[in-house]
């Protein structure tokens, strides 16, 4: 009797996983999670490191004006993401440079102002585009052509940072170490923006321009609480990002609640039990 009752609730544990693959938007938005997950966690390793979390919610917000600029030119939303993303963190870097405005001052004006540009124009031309859809994503209605362009985006992501991990890692440790050793660390800077700039606009789609800056912080901080090796880090986040992401669009397409804010919410959760985890084993 116990073991059938134990089967009867393994079937149905099954069948509550299993239900939502059923239909094709589904399948998208579980691929669309999969796949930018996994580039999120790698980023999000070097930025904490860096100390870029701000970095990454400045970009995120800031790349508003440049998809309804896209809008208006008829060319894909992305590459006007892009750019404005490009655009801001440029600026960041010259007001740095040339003011004595520090770096974090620099970003919170720098992204504050290009959100409030992008607001207004957004409420000012019509668009097809919902705003609260850029804002928080939209991942269930991810198309098969938006799926294939997080594909490639995410690949190229994905080759350049195994490419340059020992030369990105030397920058966010040590830029006169790099230097020394023969890199760039303005090239490094500069790529790694461009990185970051890129993976925003693939992670866009699934949780949006708010909470886009959580899906690159959280998998690295709750690594970086468990271990002190980078590649057991990188590991340990690719895996907490995956998790996090498929199970938090199956509960979103269950409770019918917010795809990005399940996702997020699941993040913040491993961290939390991480951080317990990591003082019950230092006691």
């Amino acid at each position: 009797m116990a073991y059938s009752l134990v089967i009867t609730r393994r079937e149905k544990v099954f069948d509550w996983i299993l239900e939502p693959l059923q239909f094709e938007f589904m399948q998208n938005a579980l691929l669309t999670a999969l796949i930018v997950s996994i580039i999120c966690a790698l980023l999000s390793c070097y930025l904490v490191l860096k100390g870029w979390s701000l970095m990454g919610d400045a970009i995120s917000h800031a790349v508003l004006p440049g998809i309804v600029l896209a809008y208006l030119a008829g060319i894909p939303l992305a590459i006007g993401a892009f750019f404005s993303g490009i655009f801001c963190s440029l600026g960041v870097g010259y007001l740095k440079e040339n003011s004595r405005i520090k770096e974090d001052t620099a970003m919170g004006i720098v992204f504050s102002g290009m959100f409030a540009i992008g607001l207004v124009m957004f409420t000012k031309i019509q668009t097809e585009q919902h705003l609260s859809h850029i804002l928080f994503g939209n991942v269930l209605g991810v198309s098969h052509q938006e799926l294939i362009q997080s594909a490639v985006i995410s690949a190229i992501i994905f080759c350049l940072i195994v490419f340059k991990r020992k030369d990105f890692l030397l920058y966010c440790f040590d830029p006169n170490h790099a230097r020394v050793a023969g890199l760039s660390p303005k090239i490094l800077h500069y790529g790694l923006l461009m990185l970051l700039a890129l993976t925003i606009v693939s992670t866009m789609q699934v949780v949006g321009v708010i909470l886009v800056v959580a899906m690159l912080i959280a998998p690295g901080i709750t690594a970086l609480t468990l271990t002190k090796s980078f590649d057991k880090m990188l590991w340990i986040a690719i895996i907490s990002s995956i998790t996090s992401s498929l199970i938090g669009v199956i509960l979103s397409y269950h409770f019918d609640a917010s795809t990005g804010a399940c996702i997020i919410l699941l993040q913040a959760a491993f961290f939390v039990i991480a951080l317990a985890y990591s003082k019950i084993r230092i006691r």
